[in-house]
């Protein structure tokens, strides 16, 4: 297991030779939005969040297209709007807004987040951070850095459930859609784990 004190060291000595954004990639339920939240707590009113799946698409696109059975497919996203962000991001010219996911409502918002000027650092997570198809191969070069996170499946997956359970699956359910969503999102994503920085260990 990576220990934590270790990943506050890296992003400092990140931050340290000018860098800003800092990528967690990872398959589902592999602990990115956890270490994201619990480095942006680190860092206090130095940091900010800013995940990826504030840019799903809504409802009512994935209904329009076909593509709500499989909500979190990689082009479920809006990957344009993701890289214009990060693009404005980087350039710090002025505060940028951002949408957020709510789970409660499955639903992006807009303008949820705000990255302001003074931030000095934005944690960004997601899934496709690292991936080469779709659009998201212009991610990669927008990251000071990037996570790559490797954690045992079991464990992966036994989280997935109890997640969509939480969110109002039944158990079936649950385990249907991390069969059958989930887990070829998952491969997608194992096979793609680089340019990543570092290979993380989340225990």
């Amino acid at each position: 297991m990576t220990a934590f004190a270790e990943l506050v060291h890296r992003t400092e000595a990140l931050l340290a030779r000018g860098g800003r954004v800092l990528g967690i990639a990872g398959p589902p339920g592999s602990g990115k939005s956890t270490l994201a939240e619990r480095l942006v707590d680190h860092f206090g009113a130095r940091a900010e969040l800013l995940p990826m799946d504030g840019f799903h698409f809504a409802q009512e696109e994935l209904l329009r297209s076909g593509s709500a059975h499989r909500k979190g497919a990689p082009d479920t996203f809006d990957v344009a709007g993701y890289v214009a962000t990060l693009t404005r991001v980087r350039a710090r010219a002025h505060d940028v807004l951002a949408p957020r996911f709510h789970r409660d409502i499955e639903e992006p918002v807009a303008g949820a987040i705000r990255i302001s000027v003074a931030c000095e650092l934005v944690v960004t997570e997601g899934n496709y951070l690292l991936l080469p198809t779709h659009g998201w191969r212009a991610v990669a070069p927008l990251l000071d850095e990037c996570w790559f996170l490797r954690p045992d499946d079991d464990v992966r997956i036994a989280r997935l459930v109890a997640r969509h359970e939480a969110h109002g699956r039944s158990p079936a359910d649950a385990r249907a859609w991390v069969r059958d969503v989930d887990e070829p999102n998952a491969r997608l994503v194992a096979a793609h784990p680089g340019p990543a920085h570092l290979v993380v260990d989340p225990g």
